[in-house]
């Protein structure tokens, strides 16, 4: 019996692990854009012996994205997936530079065709290496623990298996299997800040601190999501005990530890409507200010035109007209 390659049974056995609380019998969807990673994750997610469908994403953003989307589904019907789906979006009008629109254009798609179709899950092929540079990228704006966090590896419907294995494994493997993975330009493409960290800065890193970094940076992000799900558990709590009839305790606020008072009040906001992208953390550095360095201002005010004032021992939601 031959020998399976390293990286085809690392890739295989990530998927394994990543499926096994799945019903056996239940659809599963994986996102292929035909580059290694996802190609790989494809094949193990086929060879798993599950019900296994494919969906490939055009966002049109490439002269001959089309003809690539149709080779990816020509190599899926060949292969045994079904369904496979082609899903052709704009990204016109979306929020966000072109990374941020095509993103949020490929997830809806995915999430549409998964509710379609009756998927349990989605496959996505984000690996090791991506999470580094998902941390790294996190670090230069300054993100907190959420965005050092990196990709989480469930969130809803969407899995990603991958995320322990490296970059270079899923290549090996497409060589492996005779797979020939696309060449995405945009991943070489130095107008993008991830494709900048990937060329140089990781390299970089890899070259000053040895090739540890690169697990280590996503380890370091698996450790900081297992905090985070700590305190957002914690500061839930927190915030069902500040309610009052007019909205915030500020005594109750005022008694509780910053990380989880921050929490609490980022928590509040979207409750009131504010949207998580534009929800900043100089937002919520003003309304913990109104708790604890409060000397009379005025009210603060959140994406989506809606105010928060203190009035005596509470916040509360203010309208303009209402706003003195």
């Amino acid at each position: 019996m031959a020998r399976i390659p390293p990286p085809v049974a690392a890739v295989r056995m990530a998927v394994r692990r990543g499926l096994a609380d799945l019903p056996g019998d239940a659809l599963i969807l994986v996102a292929c854009s035909g580059g290694a990673d996802s190609l790989a994750l494809a094949s193990a997610a086929r060879f798993s012996g599950r019900h296994v469908g494919l969906v490939t994403v055009d966002h049109g953003l490439q002269e001959g994205s089309d003809r690539r989307a149709r080779s990816v589904a020509a190599w899926a019907r060949d292969s045994g997936f079904d369904p496979v789906r082609i899903e052709t979006v704009s990204v016109a009008g979306l929020p966000g530079g072109p990374e941020a629109a095509a993103r949020t254009a490929r997830y809806e798609a995915l999430g549409a065709a998964a509710a379609e179709l009756g998927a349990v899950a989605v496959l996505l092929g984000h690996t090791r290496d991506d999470q580094a540079e998902t941390v790294l990228l996190a670090m230069a704006r300054g993100a907190g623990p959420r965005g050092l966090s990196g990709m989480p590896a469930r969130r809803g419907i969407f899995r990603r298996p991958l995320l322990e294995v490296a970059r270079a494994d899923t290549r090996k493997a497409c060589a492996a299997l005779g797979l020939a993975p696309w060449e995405d330009p945009h991943n070489t493409d130095p107008a993008y800040a991830r494709s900048r960290v990937r060329a140089s800065a990781l390299p970089a890193l890899v070259d000053a601190l040895g090739p540890a970094v690169l697990p280590n940076l996503a380890r370091t992000a698996a450790l900081v999501a297992a905090d985070n799900a700590a305190l957002d558990e914690l500061s839930g709590l927190a915030l069902e005990s500040a309610r009052s009839s007019a909205g915030l305790s500020v005594t109750a606020l005022a008694g509780m530890l910053p990380a989880i008072r921050g929490r609490a009040l980022h928590r509040w906001a979207r409750e009131l409507g504010a949207p998580g992208g534009a929800l900043a953390y100089g937002h919520v550095v003003a309304l913990d200010a109104l708790v604890t360095d409060w000397h009379g201002q005025g009210p603060v005010f959140l994406p989506a035109g809606i105010g928060v004032a203190r009035r005596s021992d509470d916040l509360v939601r203010v309208v303009p007209s209402n706003i003195s």
